[in-house]
């Protein structure tokens, strides 16, 4: 008798700075995501808040300042892979309404602002365009997406299955 393998989560964060009609996004230069535009953020390490994990992250990538009360939840985002069944994760991303400092490249990230009319989509995650229009728009949501395969440097993975609702 076989058993399944417990599935893992893993807790993300995403964050945006959105001043209309711009939107700060970085490019990733190295580890997962390199060579793609898009929001800041990371893992939500042992004993961390998923607040305290963004507003880490987004310091950590910027060089920005900001207070967890400067952070307003925008959505949550959940991936699985059909190639990997034991693999999920789920990503609270985040609308940053106040902070300070100027965005500054760091080792990991090359932040820069975008008209959101020319957001590069085509340089960013393939489940980008379905949900990012809806946090554009100050809407809620929660999404779920399955792909293929986990998305390589080089290919965006396809997406088999999406589910996007609106709070």
């Amino acid at each position: 008798m076989s058993s399944k393998p417990e599935k893992t989560r893993t807790l993300l964060t995403l964050c945006f700075i959105h001043d209309h009609p711009r939107i700060l996004l970085g490019m990733k230069k190295r580890g997962f995501g390199a060579g793609r535009w898009n929001g800041f953020g990371g893992k939500v390490k042992p004993g961390e808040t998923i607040g305290d994990a963004a507003v880490r992250e987004l310091c950590e990538e910027t060089g920005l300042i900001v207070s967890p009360s400067s952070l307003e939840r925008a959505g949550i985002l959940e991936f699985s892979f059909e190639n990997d069944p034991v693999t999920e994760l789920e990503v609270h991303v985040f609308r940053v309404l106040d902070h300070s400092g100027e965005p500054q490249e760091t080792e990991e990230m090359r932040p820069q602002w975008f008209f959101v009319d020319e957001i590069p989509f085509r340089d960013m995650w393939s489940d980008d365009p379905f949900w990012l229009p809806h946090f554009l728009k100050g809407r809620k949501f929660s999404a779920r997406f399955k792909f293929d395969k986990p998305s390589t440097a080089k290919e965006n993975a396809r997406i088999l299955e999406k589910e996007i609702r609106l709070a």
